[in-house]
């Protein structure tokens, strides 16, 4: 798949088939995510595949708006460990990077998948901390669900031109 078809194509997939998702899938999308850039090439990243049932349905509860996580077979936990920062804050950058990595991986592999947020809302983040037996040092960023799409949302262009300054604002 083309890099520009990639990004053009890709969109939140919110509905899955019950079809498991590969180890190999799986490695290739972490592979990816892992090439993002980061800070002072800090990599201050750390996933957690989720493939137990009762931690899916855990994430549910814990992100209203990760209701699909239930019936997604997979989901990955993408946390930033402030410990391996050079430059303090940007550990949201880099993995954010990351995450869309993941997604653009996802898609080119035939998957969908959907980023669910859980920093900066602090409930959030000590319920995944909890749940996942995080380190306090480790901060969980987002949820991906993760599976074989059972819809395939498009749209058009969202290019605005009102978005684009020339220069100077």
């Amino acid at each position: 798949m083309d890099i520009f078809d990639a990004i053009a194509t890709r969109r939140s997939v919110r509905k899955y088939t019950d079809r498991p998702v590969t180890d190999e899938d799986i490695r290739t999308g972490l592979e990816a995510a892992m090439m993002a850039p980061s800070a002072g090439n800090a990599q201050p990243w750390h996933f957690v595949v989720v493939r137990d049932a009762a931690l899916r349905a855990r994430v549910a509860e814990l992100n209203v708006y990760a209701a699909m996580a239930r019936t997604a077979p997979a989901g990955i936990l993408v946390c930033g460990d402030l410990h391996l920062e050079k430059y303090p804050g940007f550990w949201v950058q880099d993995c954010s990077a990351a995450i869309q990595n993941l997604l653009l991986a996802a898609h080119g592999l035939g998957l969908g998948a959907v980023w669910t947020g859980i920093h900066p809302v602090a409930e959030r983040e000590e319920g995944f901390r909890r749940a996942f037996g995080l380190p306090a040092e480790v901060v969980p960023l987002g949820y991906i669900v993760l599976g074989h799409p059972d819809q395939h949302p498009h749209s058009g262009s969202r290019f605005r031109e009102d978005r684009v300054h020339r220069d100077v604002w």
